[in-house]
């Protein structure tokens, strides 16, 4: 495992320093107002795991692509991460002082200042989605991916499980209902990630549904864990407040199954994974590697 925390630190470090020069990039082409500058780069440089935009490039490689052609894709799946964090820490949502280790966005800046902030990394991302990578022989893998993203990101998707996630607190719902929620609300952007960085590399049918399968499973243990977390974390492990599900009553896995048994759940998902990763063989073998880090993660 501390192999794989190092490597996974080395893509981090990548991924850093391709969101800085793009937002350096951005804020430099259209005179943005500084003090938004500050509040996007706030919230986007903060740190984090950065496992969406790692899903994209390992995807890429898998089906031989480079990175070239897919890292300004990475850029805008965290910027759209990072935009949906910084709106579900606002009062009106999950109401949370704390993001990865600082002050949330709307206790540093305001909350009107956060809510644009968070608006315009999400058109920023889009930009990003539909401009690169530039040529006539991406123009078509771009379309796929904008197309791909926009639904994973929106009400049928990422927008929509949280939506789903709030009518469920205080309320005790079914697990069918349970795992529609975090489908939209986690696995979707995480099983788009995967398939955004297959298309982008050139991949297959065959390659790329079965990275969407390995998306989908790697998103729900994503977010069991993460609601494991939620009951057994720290603030200085996780940079956020825990507990603050139960607090709000919301429906999660340890909520619904218990810890031991959510702990089980995660262990099958990895599982399915790791066994939709085999039409990719030995190429995938960082991607099965992820899928390890998100089960044993501690934050």
């Amino acid at each position: 495992m501390e192999a794989t925390r190092r490597w996974l630190e080395r893509r981090r470090l990548e991924i850093d320093s391709a969101l800085r020069r793009r937002l350096a990039r951005a804020a430099h082409s259209g005179g943005a107002p500084e003090l938004l500058v500050r509040a996007m780069r706030h919230s986007l440089l903060a740190g984090g795991k950065r496992v969406r935009p790692i899903l994209a490039l390992e995807a890429c490689r898998a089906v031989g692509g480079r990175d070239a052609w897919v890292l300004p894709a990475c850029c805008a799946l965290e910027m759209i991460h990072t935009y949906s964090l910084i709106h579900d820490d606002l009062p009106a949502m999950d109401d949370d002082d704390w993001r990865r280790g600082r002050p949330t966005s709307h206790v540093k800046f305001g909350e009107a200042t956060a809510i644009l902030a968070g608006d315009a990394l999400h058109s920023l991302a889009f930009q990003i989605l539909a401009e690169e990578p530039a040529g006539t022989r991406f123009a078509g893998r771009r379309d796929r991916v904008l197309a791909l993203v926009a639904r994973a990101a929106g009400m049928v998707g990422m927008v929509g499980g949280q939506v789903r996630d709030l009518e469920s607190e205080g309320r005790r719902i079914a697990p069918r209902d349970l795992r529609r929620i975090h489908r939209g609300k986690t696995g979707a952007l995480l099983s788009a990630s995967a398939e955004a960085g297959g298309i982008l590399g050139g991949g297959c049918r065959r390659e790329i549904e079965a990275l969407g399968r390995y998306g989908r499973a790697v998103g729900l243990a994503f977010q069991i864990v993460d609601d494991i977390l939620d009951e057994e974390g720290t603030r200085a492990a996780l940079g956020k407040s825990p507990g603050k599900d139960r607090a709000v009553k919301k429906a999660t896995y340890p909520s619904l199954f218990g810890l031991d048994r959510s702990r089980a759940m995660a262990s099958r998902a990895v599982a399915e994974a790791r066994r939709a990763l085999v039409p990719l063989g030995k190429r995938a073998a960082p991607l099965e590697s992820l899928s390890e880090f998100i089960l044993a993660r501690q934050r």
